[in-house]
């Protein structure tokens, strides 16, 4: 796939989580999808998540379940060789437990096979903000 198609298909997963439309987003993964959290990120101890059901629930549902809100901002997103993109981005939430809001840096390397599908994802993220929010 171009770079242009694959960086339209991240776009289309970012518009999707912000509108919470998961079929879509778990619909342009690949069944055989490896899903990492960063390295100390309470949601790392799944790693790798595989599969989109593990997403879902690994991930996804615990992010609900942890925040009063969570959203994505400043979303850029970058075609790269190799059916790879990269987006940097915000993370803006606030956490349920703690009423801690946070702003945090992160980044997403997402890998892509010959047919449009996500078959790799890795997060790169301020895990500190995260930690201090009680995240």
């Amino acid at each position: 796939m171009s770079n242009n198609q694959n960086t339209k298909i991240i776009e289309s997963i970012y518009n999707a989580f912000s509108t919470g439309d998961m079929p879509t987003v778990l619909g342009l993964m690949h069944p055989g999808i490896e899903w990492n959290e960063a390295e100390s990120n309470s949601l790392a101890d799944g790693n790798p998540y595989k599969g989109p059901e593990a997403v879902l629930e690994g991930v996804f549902a615990r992010l609900g379940e942890i925040h009063e809100y969570f959203g994505l901002k400043d979303i850029q997103i970058h075609g790269m060789d190799d059916n790879k993109v990269l987006a940097t981005l915000r993370y803006e939430a606030r956490v349920k437990e703690t009423g801690t809001a946070y702003n945090a840096q992160a980044a997403h390397l997402w890998t892509l096979d010959d047919n449009g599908k996500v078959i790799a994802f890795q997060q790169f993220v301020d895990t500190k903000k995260l930690a201090d929010a009680g995240a």
